[in-house]
């Protein structure tokens, strides 16, 4: 019985030029095939590249992307796995000054935040507005969008290509 299958993408905002092989590797790494990236100059960040790719693999794959590329020192990502039977979807961002950030999404893409984290954002709150809105910007990575914005602009009109995972 295989896995059930899901797709998503992942973006390369920016990474200097000496880590687009090793991204590439760390891609195949992961969908057992040999990943060419098509690299463009990344406007927001002279200097640095930018690329993205659609996949299509097993359940869990957008983790196991984010997790081969997290850490790495002036790297931006981003990969999104779609919702699936039985699962989630999910978001996954990097930066190189906040690390990583995930989110559960709906199928529009929406981070979802769960009630758990809601009551926990009114408790740490203690009835002070600022600090439970302060909680909930931290729940929806709104620091992690607000560093990752000008590169996803920056990117608009990129071609698009697909990777299926092999096996």
């Amino acid at each position: 019985m295989s896995a059930p299958t899901t797709r998503g993408v992942l973006y390369v905002h920016s990474a200097p030029t000496a880590l687009c092989p090793h991204i590439e590797w760390a891609i195949g790494s992961v969908v057992d095939q040999r990943t060419d990236l098509s690299w463009t100059a990344q406007p927001a960040a002279p200097g640095m590249y930018r690329s993205h790719i659609e996949w299509i693999g097993p359940q869990g794959t957008g983790a196991r992307l984010a997790s081969a590329l997290r850490g790495w020192a002036h790297l931006r990502f981003e990969v999104t796995e779609d919702p699936s039977t039985g699962v989630d979807g999910s978001r996954w961002s990097h930066t190189p000054e906040l690390g990583i950030f995930h989110a559960t999404t709906d199928a529009s893409g929406n981070i979802v935040v769960g009630e758990d984290r809601i009551r926990y954002a009114y408790e740490q709150g203690h009835g002070n507005p600022a600090a439970v809105y302060h909680e909930l910007s931290l729940a929806l990575g709104e620091a992690w969008d607000e560093e990752l914005e000008p590169f996803r602009h920056a990117s608009e009109g990129a071609p698009v290509r697909w990777l299926h995972q092999v096996g």
